[in-house]
């Protein structure tokens, strides 16, 4: 009579078995699906944007006649700010939206700073403000929404001088543009 197996041999003989084949799978599964001998085109997946968001590849030169040295430069035609260092390299370069009163191209410095949150003239909780000229009677500053949003539109034929960022350039644009550091204006 053949000697009986006890039952935890039983158990771990199934159990490995159990996980070579998990095992095997895996690897399959790992390795893809095998070509076919039909061409397929690969088909646009279900969930891709069907408008996309342009990215941007290398960082918007700054513009000419924007000066030299360290510097916020911001092209109220573009809506955008750079930040240069002292060597005139662009260490950051953004998108802003800017309020409805632009400033007159020219050079001004960041005046008073202001770090804790209050409302903005749209009704937005804003912090982070950078003073830097005054516009027809309104103040130019950059901020950022304490949430990350952009601004409403204005209400019809508000002044506003809120040059709204994003917050991460918020952030970046609070440890650059200490009091004093010049604003360059370009068209």
């Amino acid at each position: 009579m053949p000697a009986r197996l006890p039952s935890w041999a039983w158990v771990s003989g199934l159990t490995v078995g159990a996980i070579a084949a998990v095992t095997v799978l895996a690897v399959q599964a790992d390795q893809g699906p095998h070509p076919t001998a039909v061409a397929t085109k690969p088909r646009p997946s279900a969930s891709a944007d069907a408008h996309p968001t342009p990215k941007e590849t290398a960082p918007a030169p700054v513009p000419e006649g924007s000066g030299t040295g360290r510097r916020v430069v911001y092209s109220v035609g573009q809506d955008r700010l750079w930040l240069v260092d002292a060597s005139d390299t662009t260490r950051r370069s953004f998108k802003v939206w800017p309020g409805s009163v632009d400033p007159d191209p020219g050079k001004y410095s960041v005046g008073t700073r202001r770090q804790d949150p209050t409302t903005g003239s749209d009704g937005v909780r804003i912090e982070q403000i950078m003073y830097f000229t005054q516009e027809d009677g309104v103040w130019v500053a950059f901020s950022n929404a304490v949430d990350g949003s952009s601004p409403p539109p204005p209400a019809d034929g508000a002044k506003t001088g809120g040059i709204r960022l994003p917050k991460a350039d918020g952030d970046a644009l609070w440890e650059f543009g200490t009091s004093g550091t010049t604003v360059t204006v370009v068209s």
